[in-house]
C-alpha cells in the first residue's frame, strides 16, 4: 500500500489537513483541534508528514515522529507560490502538500530540544542586551542634561558614574538622584543575567561536540558556535558549503536573463542572528588578527574592507559545515585556493 502524504498547516488552536486515501482516492480537507489532530494521526498507518517551518513547527516535527510519522518541514517561501487563489487554511495545506511532492524541493532540518533551547537562550540573551543598552544611554542623556558629559564606552562611562557619586549627588536633584541609583541597580542586575545565560550557553557548548569542533576557526567564539550548530539543526540538511552561506544570506543576489547574470549584494535571507555574529567574527579577524592569513591578505588588497568581511564571514560559514558535514577538525595550514572575489 502506498504512504500517504499530509499537508498540515498549523497554528495555535487550528490545525488542517489535507491529504488524498491511497485506497479510495478520496481528497480529504479536514481542521482540527490539537488533541483531536494528535489523536487522529495517531490512530493512522505511519505516513509521510509535511508542514511549514513556522513557530512550534519543530515541536509537532518530533511529536508526529514519535507516532510513527516522517516529518518534512517546508520553509514558507517555497510554499506561497502553490497556493491557488484565497489564502485560507485549507488552502494553505493543499499547498503544503503540493510543494513536499516537487522534485528537489528543499527542507529545513528538525531542531532538538536542546537546540530550540540554546537558541531560545540567545533570544533571551539579545533582549537583555538591547535592555542594558537603552537604559545606559538614558543615564548618558538625562545627565547630559544637568552638564554632566561621560566617557565613551559602556563600562567606562557606568565606571565614571560611580566614581562620581559624591558630585552627581551636589549637582543633580534628589528625586532625580534616587531614581538614577534604583537605574543603576538594574543595570547590574541585566549584568547577572546576561552573564547566567552565557554561563548556560558555554555549559551546553562544553558537551556538544560540533561546537567544540568549529570553534577553533577564526573568528568563531562562544555565541557564534552555539548559534550556529543550533541553527543549522543536521549538517545533512545542506548539500554543500555554499547551501548553508546562502540559508545564511552570505552569497549575493542574481539577477539575469538572456544569458547573462548579475551579482549584487547580498541576499540577506536567513537567520538575520547568526548573519551578523559571523559578521562580526570576521570583522575582528581582520581588525584585530596578528596573522589573518594568506587568503585574507589577498582579498584586503584587492577589495574595500566591507567586501572582504562578508567574503571571510561566507568562508566561516562553509568551514563550519565542512567540519560538521565530515567529522574533521580545523586545520590552519589547509592548502586553500586564493581569494578569486
Amino acid at each position: 500500500m502506498d504512504t500517504t502524504l499530509y499537508g498540515l498547516d498549523i497554528a495555535k488552536r487550528v490545525f488542517q489537513l489535507y491529504w488524498i486515501e491511497p485506497d479510495s482516492g478520496e481528497v480529504c480537507n479536514r481542521r482540527f483541534n490539537r488533541s483531536a489532530l494528535i489523536q487522529f494521526l495517531s490512530n493512522r498507518p505511519p505516513g509521510s508528514v509535511a508542514l511549514e517551518a513556522c513557530g512550534s513547527a519543530h515541536w509537532w516535527a518530533r511529536k508526529l515522529t514519535t507516532l510513527g510519522h516522517v516529518v518534512t518541514l517546508l520553509h514558507a517561501r517555497f510554499i506561497r507560490p502553490f497556493v491557488q487563489n484565497n489564502k485560507t487554511d485549507a488552502a494553505d495545506a493543499k499547498a503544503i502538500w503540493t510543494a513536499a511532492q516537487q522534485p528537489g524541493m528543499r527542507t529545513v532540518a528538525v531542531k532538538t530540544e536542546e537546540q530550540q533551547a540554546v537558541l531560545a537562550l540567545h533570544r533571551m540573551r539579545t533582549a537583555l542586551v538591547k535592555s542594558r543598552t537603552a537604559q545606559v544611554n538614558q543615564l548618558r542623556g538625562l545627565l547630559y542634561e544637568f552638564g554632566i558629559v561621560l566617557q565613551g564606552g559602556r563600562q567606562a562611562g557606568l565606571a565614571q558614574i560611580r566614581d562620581r557619586m559624591a558630585e552627581l549627588e551636589t549637582v543633580v536633584p534628589v528625586m532625580l538622584f534616587d531614581a538614577m541609583k534604583d537605574q543603576l541597580g538594574r543595570i547590574r542586575q541585566l549584568d547577572l543575567d546576561l552573564h547566567g545565560i552565557e554561563r548556560r550557553i558555554a555549559e551546553w557548548k562544553k558537551q556538544e561536540v560540533g561546537c567544540r569542533a568549529i570553534a577553533d576557526i577564526p573568528g568563531i567564539g562562544l555565541l557564534t558556535a552555539t548559534a550556529l550548530v543550533a541553527t543549522m539543526g543536521k549538517a545533512a540538511a545542506f548539500r554543500s558549503g555554499r547551501e548553508f552561506a546562502a540559508f545564511v544570506g552570505l552569497v549575493p543576489k542574481q539577477s539575469g536573463t538572456g544569458g547573462k547574470v548579475r551579482l549584487g549584494n547580498i541576499s540577506k535571507r536567513g537567520d538575520p542572528y547568526l548573519r551578523t555574529l559571523l559578521i562580526h567574527g570576521a570583522r575582528a579577524v581582520l581588525f584585530a588578527a596578528k596573522e589573518k592569513g594568506a587568503w585574507a591578505d589577498s582579498l584586503l588588497q584587492r577589495r574595500p574592507i566591507n567586501v572582504a568581511v562578508v567574503a571571510l564571514a561566507n568562508k566561516m560559514a562553509r568551514t563550519a559545515w565542512a567540519i560538521l558535514a565530515h567529522g574533521e577538525k580545523y586545520d590552519r595550514g589547509y592548502p586553500g585556493r586564493i581569494a578569486t572575489y
